[in-house]
């Protein structure tokens, strides 16, 4: 080895603590500015939990694991994906159902309508109109009021019927009285204005459907937002290191990912 081979090298290894020093303190960086899928954070003295997907990604609805087996869990889903390689990022129960689990109002699986939609009143928070369609195209996300949805349907490939509606266009279901004492951990979905991105949200404790769409409207300033359910609300989020067990659920709604994705 010549003279100015041991030289560089010696320069090398001197710098070695720095070029640690740097890497590491990259690493922070990076870090700090992922974003993970879900967040957990509290809106006027109220704790919720939400998360964000984007269009493009691999967002579905999940009701039957074959031969009309409801996957009713979100064990079964990822035991499911597995087989192909994937897992679920994250998942909440996608819509109400019936005392068999199958859906309430429209149901639409990798195109396939499962299930037709309900434009008249009726009982329960599903019949409070107007009630609303989430709908998962292949490059957007869209949440329609019902009957607008029916005279003129977007191309979805996932979609579910719910109802209330708790924002529309920027404005609170004219029946959501702000003092109600119906309180429950409730969910539900918002989209943005451009449908790039569809943000899902749980209360992690009891609101009513005012303070729930306040939610959706002033913090998470989404124009238009959907209640799911209530009493059966569920979160998987195992980068929260959370996933809820328990009651057997219908439609679920999840984003999928490969299953050596790092979990943020």
């Amino acid at each position: 080895m010549n003279a100015c081979s041991v030289t560089s090298l010696r320069g090398m290894m001197a710098m070695r603590p720095k070029l640690k020093a740097a890497l590491i303190a990259a690493l922070i960086v990076m870090g700090s500015n992922a974003k993970a899928d879900c967040t957990r954070t509290e809106f006027r003295d109220q704790s919720f939990t939400y998360c964000v997907a984007h269009a493009g990604d691999d967002v579905r609805l999940f009701l039957y694991s074959g031969e009309n087996q409801v996957h009713g869990s979100f064990r079964s889903i990822d035991e499911a994906l597995a087989r192909d390689g994937k897992r679920l990022a994250f998942a909440l129960n996608g819509s109400m159902y019936h005392p068999d689990r199958s859906p309430v109002g429209l149901y639409i699986e990798d195109g396939a309508e499962v299930s037709r939609i309900v434009t008249s009143a009726g009982p329960g928070n599903f019949g409070l109109l107007p009630n609303g369609v989430f709908c998962i195209e292949d490059t957007r996300f869209t949440l329609i009021e019902s009957l607008r949805f029916d005279a003129d349907r977007p191309d979805c490939r996932y979609a579910a019927q719910s109802g209330p509606m708790l924002i529309i266009d920027g404005a609170y279901h004219p029946r959501f009285i702000p003092d109600s004492d119906s309180r429950l951990i409730r969910n539900g979905v918002g989209v943005s204005p451009d449908g790039t991105r569809a943000v899902f949200a749980i209360s992690n404790t009891p609101v009513n459907f005012h303070e729930f769409a306040r939610f959706f409207r002033d913090y998470l300033s989404l124009p238009q937002a959907l209640y799911i359910d209530g009493n059966v609300s569920r979160l998987h989020a195992p980068a929260l290191r959370r996933s809820d067990w328990g009651t057997l659920l219908g439609p679920i709604v999840g984003k999928v990912v490969d299953a050596d994705a790092a979990t943020n």
